[in-house]
């Protein structure tokens, strides 16, 4: 295969993937509304206590070797070593395989103690549910590292979509089934995490399905080899030389993929430290049931907060090369280009995002959960899309051009400090209080790398860009976004369909129809995107200046 062939290989296979992954994250993101809807409050509570606590055990569980894997495999297979790739699988498969089922029998024995650590004793049956998934989800990422190796990124890809399908139609019709019962909220939540499992289940299936049929492709030689090589007789003769290549693998393995697994761990940590610190808090005050509760209605801004991050997640991938390719050529003025391009795209983007939720938040609250409680959390929280989006990019940035340790630095340093606001405002502000401490660690995460970025010379930072300029199109579009709301709300209640869902839902949809139209004019009004701009933005800029140009938004 030459160069050129492989590289649109590559491309094409990071296009499947990043796909994918938007789908299957939307499908995860948005199964949360139904969740709250038929299961309410506590149950929901009770789900985003335990489901960041299984996300961090699963990326414990994994190891870091997916990412091992695929650097290994890559390399056997450029070498024409198939059989090396193999090996790798195989020992990868039994790491994580054994890590899961340690890890998810640690979990399910240990579940009372751990819901004494978190200070609510409900969501014990959860843990519990939970503990299914790390059974597989580990074996299943491992299959996946294999085939990114080769890169072929579709048995991923599919099998993404897949788990998230599949977890969302197990979690459903269970929720369905334990509420038609009149379970209780325990019981119905952990229903819920045992679509965790169900979808683990259906990815590691489809990933089987896959290695099966590439393993028939192979050519007949080398699959009687591997047989040959599996053998009794061999075994037999060559038992102390296999034991110490497999532990050399083994050592190779994990000095890689540990390193990585504590660098993915800073991820999730700032919303772990909800987890251990809210809903003790929240308990304080009165019953954990109550505490529950409250926890799910602190979490109902998080589904709308995720998409913008999700969509800032998927993107991120494409800086990475983009900056590493500038970087070898040495072209400073295009790294710096492209840092600010990027950092004023996704600020621009969160900010509106942010302003459009927290002006919305009574009625798209209302419309998607059936009642306003938690409005004034939800405005609150509406601004960790903001911050969050210009965190992870400013990460990608960072790892693209050398920096890979400061990103998690920051993070950890932004969960310390999040931690300390929750444990000095909750007590006083409720679930308000730990919103403000979000949006305060996330924002301070942000500084950190947009201050490292600054301080390396590869951004200039400029108030009227990143400040004044955006504050403009952030009024012109709360007030058209408001306007536009509240004149949905009095047409309703002239309909008498005054405090109904589908009016909050009406309201909703045309304030962010507004505010998306003021947006876009005042981008290009205000001149904080130009069409060459944009057009320098790595991989998608130009198709969107193309866009724009058609619906007349850039001159």
């Amino acid at each position: 295969m030459n160069l050129k062939s492989q590289g649109s290989k590559l491309l094409q296979g990071a296009f499947i993937l990043s796909a994918a992954a938007i789908l299957s994250k939307l499908i995860g993101t948005l199964q949360k509304i139904p969740l709250q809807n038929l299961g309410g409050d506590a149950v929901f509570g009770i789900y985003n206590t335990v489901y960041p606590l299984y996300t961090m055990l699963v990326t414990v569980a994994m190891l870091g070797l997916p990412s091992a894997v695929s650097k290994f495999v890559a390399e056997a297979s450029a070498g024409r070593e198939e059989q090396e790739g193999h090996r790798v699988l195989l020992l990868s498969s039994i790491l994580t395989g054994a890590s899961g089922i340690v890890i998810g029998v640690l979990v399910y024995a240990g579940a009372p103690l751990i819901s004494v650590w978190v200070g609510n004793s409900h969501i014990t049956p959860a843990l519990r549910s939970s503990a299914w998934g790390l059974a597989v989800v580990p074996l299943m990422a491992a299959l996946r590292g294999y085939f990114q190796g080769l890169h072929n990124m579709v048995p991923t890809a599919v099998s993404q979509v897949v788990e998230q399908s599949v977890r969302v139609a197990v979690m459903i019709a269970l929720l369905l089934y334990l509420t038609s019962i009149r379970a209780d909220a325990s019981g119905i939540a952990a229903g819920a995490l045992l679509g965790s499992a169900g979808g683990g289940a259906a990815g590691l299936l489809v990933m089987l399905l896959y290695l099966r049929r590439h393993r028939r492709r192979q050519a007949e030689p080398e699959l009687a080899a591997a047989s040959e090589a599996a053998a009794p007789a061999a075994w037999e003769r060559e038992t102390i030389p296999a034991r110490r290549k497999a532990s050399a693998r083994i050592r190779k393995l994990l000095a890689y993929g540990l390193p990585v697994m504590l660098g993915a761990l800073a991820v999730p940590l700032i919303g772990l430290v909800d987890v251990f610190t809210v809903p003790r808090l929240l308990s304080s005050g009165g019953s954990e049931a109550a505490a529950m509760a409250q926890f799910g209605i602190y979490n109902r801004g998080l589904p709308l907060v995720q998409i913008v991050t999700m969509l800032a997640t998927s993107l991120s991938v494409v800086f990475i090369p983009a900056l590493a390719e500038a970087k070898y050529r040495g072209d400073p003025g295009l790294i710096q280009t492209r840092v600010s391009l990027s950092l004023r795209w996704f600020w621009l983007l969160g900010l509106a995002a942010s302003a459009g939720l927290a002006v919305l938040a009574e009625p798209i609250n209302a419309a998607l959960y059936g009642d306003a409680s938690g409005s004034g959390t939800m405005a609150w929280l509406a601004f960790t899309a903001a911050f969050g989006a210009v965190s992870i990019i400013s990460s990608a940035l960072l790892q693209g051009l050398g920096a890979v340790r400061a990103p998690a630095l920051h993070l950890l340093a932004a969960a310390l400090l999040k931690a300390a606001l929750i444990l000095l405002l909750v007590p006083q502000q409720g679930i308000t209080g730990a919103a403000v401490a979000s949006v305060a660690a996330h924002g301070f995460a942000a500084a950190l790398n947009v201050l490292l970025l600054h301080r390396q010379g590869h951004l200039r930072l400029r108030p009227a860009d990143g400040l004044l300029r955006p504050a403009l199109l952030l009024a012109g579009l709360s007030l058209a976004a408001a306007a536009a709301s509240c004149a949905g709300g009095a047409a309703a209640a002239a309909a008498g369909l005054g405090g109904s869902r589908t009016a909050a839902l009406g309201q909703s949809l045309l304030g962010v129809l507004a505010g998306c139209a003021v947006f876009a004019i005042g981008a290009v009004a205000l001149r904080l995107l130009s069409e060459s701009e944009l057009r320098q933005l790595p991989g998608f800029g130009p198709r969107l200046a193309d866009t724009l140009k058609k619906l007349r938004l850039l001159p």
